[in-house]
């Protein structure tokens, strides 16, 4: 039991530092090349089109092949389109390579969420997923060695981001090939068109508290993946210099965050701890707006630590949720639904309302009036909260 643990806890450290390793200043690194400033848009929303993937490559864990492979194989994937990346120098073709990294990578947070809760008991994930936020918060490690070790000043604008991605995404497929057996639970039963496409998760959409309390989050999605988007680039133009260390802290808060969650969960249960999320996260935009402001940067640290309690609620907490919904045969499905959720549509609907916003509050000298979009940012948390508070019922455990 405890070699197995240790495996899965293994498998969230390496598996949740692929992406952050170059995906947190992939924006800052594209406006740094030639007619970069036009892919800004579409590079904010990797991450979503990424997700798209997430159920159909979890629909092919749960019929066809062992998720541990599933998961090796889309590594390896990602490792080969950064390491061609790292080569591009122009951002069209950045972008599509990146793309290509995206889908390989995205669809893994959902396999290596259902690998967990496959072998440990869905109350011992937060503590495995732990390790992942040690993970994400470890992936600055490469910026601090570069900057202060070899000189690399504009590590984190540069193309050695790219490198240190595809060099993680190998050790992550090799860590996979690692985890215990996970065979396809649904596999010889009879397949339909929702099946082939990953979207029978779909199917819980019939219970009506399932689909109010997704509605909600996708509400909430908008500010929150707002912050993984574009964070770093507000980070840039207010004059920090380790722009990855600094947006990791949140996830360095996330460790204890999520070793509480558990509690959280329990004393509070699913509606009480989803209004505390949003109720956090309108706190977070509270201090990036009086940070904006101010020019104070106190603030900014104080709503990027607040990162992990967000996180960990309204992300993890909503992957416990859906495991509990969902039947066993969907539950790498249902996963795959939940990031499709969250990280998918969310950052569809994010990047396209706050990319709207940025333009129109732009500088004569191509910088930011941030304290808008922070105003704005703050007003949809505290009406997700509201609704959450209002409409979710969940039925009793």
């Amino acid at each position: 039991m405890r070699g197995r643990n240790l495996r899965l806890m293994l498998m969230m450290f390496v598996q949740n530092m692929t992406f952050p390793v170059w995906f947190n200043t992939v924006i800052p690194y594209v406006k740094t090349m030639q007619g970069g400033d036009a892919w800004v848009p579409r590079c904010g929303m990797l991450m979503g089109v990424g997700m798209f993937a997430s159920p159909l490559v979890c629909m092919f864990a749960d019929r066809f092949l062992d998720s541990g492979k599933v998961l090796a194989l889309c590594n390896f994937v990602a490792a080969a389109a950064l390491s061609a990346a790292y080569f591009a120098v122009d951002p069209g073709r950045l972008y599509l390579l990146l793309l290509l990294a995206t889908v390989a990578l995205m669809p893994t947070w959902s396999v290596a969420a259902a690998i967990a809760m496959a072998h440990a008991p869905t109350s011992s994930f937060p503590y495995i997923r732990a390790c992942g936020s040690v993970g994400w918060a470890a992936s600055a490690v490469f910026s601090v060695v570069a900057i202060r070790w070899f000189g690399v000043a504009d590590f984190d604008k540069s193309p050695l981001i790219l490198a240190a991605g595809a060099a993680v995404s190998v050790a992550g497929g090799l860590v996979a090939l690692l985890m215990p057996p996970t065979p396809p639970k649904a596999k010889g039963t009879p397949m339909s068109v929702a099946d082939a496409l990953g979207l029978r998760a779909l199917t819980l959409l019939g219970r009506r508290e399932f689909l109010v309390f997704s509605a909600v989050l996708l509400l909430g999605m908008v500010p929150f993946q707002w912050y993984m988007s574009y964070n770093t680039m507000y980070l840039d133009e207010s004059g920090f210099t380790y722009l990855n260390l600094v947006q990791n802290l949140g996830q360095v808060a996330e460790l204890g965050f999520m070793l509480v969650l558990p509690f959280i969960l329990r004393r509070c249960g699913y509606k009480r701890s989803m209004v505390l999320g949003l109720g956090v996260l309108a706190a977070r935009y509270g201090f990036f707006l009086a940070g904006a402001a101010t020019g104070v940067h106190a603030f900014d640290f104080c709503g990027i630590l607040l990162h992990g309690l967000i996180f960990g609620i309204l992300i993890v907490g909503a992957q416990m949720y859906a495991a509990e919904s969902a039947p066993e045969e969907l539950r790498n499905q249902a996963q795959g639904y939940v990031m499709l959720l969250t990280a998918g549509v969310g950052g569809f609907l994010s990047v396209g309302v706050f990319d709207a916003i940025l333009s129109a509050n732009t500088l004569p000298d191509g910088a930011h009036d941030w304290t808008v979009p922070f105003a704005v940012a703050l007003a949809v948390s505290l009406a997700a909260a509201a609704l959450m508070a209002l409409c979710f019922r969940p039925r009793a455990r």
